[in-house]
């Protein structure tokens, strides 16, 4: 037995021992229906070997045909005993499931909880629906098997013995030989069984993950990286399902010898055990003691003991044993703790290296890039090709472009959420591929296009991105994006906002009111405004251009790139950037878009 399953062993006695200690009533009742089994078991091959010995070999078919009826009176009864015997079992395995179901809740809760570990319990899924059922299911098949093997070869040793204690002497040895065999296989069926549970833990925890950042992984162009740790992990699983197969044949091969050698030894011992007096009928009643008692009850506990029980002593170990240490979670690429929605900026005013960086910024353009390539994919065409962009400071900026044609993947660029192929990125005078989320989220603020509001009040989610913001900041924001109606219908800035009762329109209009509050000097606005009516976009824009420092803004409609002081197209071939007029002049694409939004 390895450290690890004798540790578990320890860990799990205390808490099996008060389980059972509280059914005792249960555990008496099952006792008593399992000697009803035992005694089933005796009468089967006494019946046989008397009904050959003292009925039809001594002449008498009559008594015969009578102790065979006795034989299958005891057979029939075997239904009942059944019955019995899943009455009682479920007052054992019912409340252990609820008690497993319990604890799983409660370690779940306990993480999530204030002052626990933190962090989202993405294996909770799997202990409260798979393994919780894997455990009832085991304890329930090794609670069946472990008892009927214990009585039946009771009553079937004890059988054997009153035939002839000579029979004895050839069937125990072959039975021995396949049980060690068996046993040989338990520890690394059980290791092989805790890999598995792991590795289908491991797969489905990264499938979770991977599933809630899809934006984030496209974004960031890390699809790929995670695609290849998705792809070990299911290598992993699948190596330790060969491996747990390999020790289930050497299982079957025990089973094999325990089950075939002692029929096969007593067939080559019939000469022998003749000659020490065995009789006919002891003989019949030997095999009718081990092919339908003995043998059967051997068959079952091996299966069980080498699949269930190891698979019980896992999971419960996982369930009821000590919470595991919480992993780090893999990074999805430069800048992906940005948070929620991927908005971001600093909860006050400063972080650690934000003034030094501040300091550097005087004088650079807001944003460069310089050379910008990126491809999502080494054989991917390029969704952005050699583009170089100077944004002066205070500058507004519109993007346009067909749908898919690098409009969001700039912005995210500029944000430092994903680095380029090639060719550099700047904000402020400094690169921001690599740079830490404190420094950048000091110096910019991406809106996408789903707005994100989280439950709490209206006040705190306007002052996300700037807690020290006084009633009158928060009110004066209020008022330029026309918030006062929904503050009010809210019950006021201090009233709890549900994100799900808000409209499309509402949630980016109070995320624009944040971003407006926002001591950042760099916003970005990833078509934040699609849902706000013509209105309310012109003052939200307005608003936040008039605001110290750079807008740049990925267009919804014709009004908002109009409205810019300079609009970058992009085409795909040749990115162009201009003024309205200049590009109406020069850009057929452009003068196309003008054209769908005019329409």
């Amino acid at each position: 037995m390895t450290s690890a399953e004798a540790g578990s062993l320890r860990r799990l006695a205390p808490p099996a021992r008060r389980f059972l200690a509280h059914r005792k009533g249960v555990l008496v009742r099952l006792g008593l229906w399992s000697l009803a089994e035992a005694g089933q078991a005796f009468l089967v091959g006494q019946a046989v070997a008397r009904s050959v010995d003292e009925g039809f070999l001594a002449g008498d078919p009559r008594r015969g045909l009578l102790w065979l009826g006795v034989a299958l009176v005891a057979v029939l009864s075997g239904a009942r005993v059944v019955r019995g015997v899943f009455a009682q079992l479920a007052g054992v395995t019912e409340p252990l499931r609820d008690g497993l179901v319990r604890r799983a809740v409660d370690r779940s809760m306990a993480r999530a909880a204030p002052g626990g570990p933190g962090g989202t319990d993405r294996a909770a899924v799997s202990r409260l629906t798979n393994q919780v059922e894997i455990a009832r299911d085991s304890f329930a098949g090794l609670v069946l098997t472990l008892r009927s093997f214990v009585f039946t070869a009771a009553g079937a040793l004890l059988g054997l013995l009153s035939l002839h204690p000579a029979l004895l002497v050839v069937v125990l040895p072959p039975l021995a030989v396949g049980l060690a065999l068996f046993l040989v296989t338990l520890r690394p069926m059980a290791a092989a069984q805790r890999r598995a549970l792991a590795a289908d833990e491991a797969l489905g925890e990264h499938a979770a993950s991977a599933r809630a950042a899809l934006r984030d992984l496209a974004a960031c162009g890390t699809g790929p990286g995670v695609e290849r740790r998705g792809a070990d992990l299911v290598a992993d699983a699948a190596a330790a399902a060969r491996t747990l197969a390999g020790w289930a044949a050497v299982r079957t091969a025990a089973l094999g010898v325990a089950g075939h050698l002692p029929v096969l030894a007593l067939l080559v011992a019939v000469g022998w055990l003749r000659g020490r007096g065995v009789s006919v009928g002891a003989l019949l009643g030997a095999f009718t003691y081990l092919v339908q008692s003995l043998l059967p009850a051997l068959h079952t506990l091996m299966t069980a003991l080498g699949a269930a029980g190891s698979r019980l002593l896992v999971v419960l170990d996982r369930i009821l044993g000590p919470e595991p240490e919480p992993e780090p979670e893999p990074e999805l690429g430069p800048g992906s703790a940005l948070g929620p929605g991927v908005e971001s900026g600093p909860s006050t005013a400063s972080a650690p290296g934000a003034a030094a960086f501040a300091v550097h910024t005087a004088a650079a353009p807001a944003v460069e890039l310089r050379a910008v390539t990126l491809s999502y994919g080494v054989r991917a065409e390029p969704v952005l090709d050699a583009l170089d962009l100077r944004v002066a400071p205070g500058e507004h900026l519109a993007v346009v472009g067909p749908s898919g044609i690098g409009k969001s993947t700039l912005t995210r660029l500029v944000a430092g959420t994903l680095a380029p192929s090639r060719g550099e990125v700047r904000v402020a005078g400094r690169a921001v591929t690599g740079r830490p989320a404190a420094e950048l989220a000091a110096l910019r603020v991406l809106v996408p296009q789903d707005a994100y509001v989280f439950s709490g009040t209206v006040g705190d989610n306007l002052a996300y991105l700037r807690t020290d913001a006084s009633r009158a900041e928060l009110g004066a924001a209020i008022d330029v994006f026309g918030l006062a109606p929904l503050v009010e219908r809210l019950g006021g800035p201090d009233a709890t906002v549900r994100p799900a009762e808000l409209s499309p329109g509402e949630r980016q209009l109070v995320a624009l009111a944040r971003a407006y509050l926002s001591p950042a000097p760099l916003l970005l606005l990833d078509e934040a405004t699609c849902h706000l009516d013509p209105a309310s976009e012109a003052r939200a824009e307005e608003a936040l251009a008039g605001r110290s420092g750079t807008l740049v803004v990925v267009a919804h409609r014709l009004s908002s790139a109009v409205r810019a002081d300079r609009i970058l197209v992009l085409d795909g071939v040749r990115a162009q950037c201009g003024t309205h007029a200049e590009l109406l002049g020069r850009s057929p694409l452009y003068r196309d878009l003008t054209g769908h939004w005019n329409s």
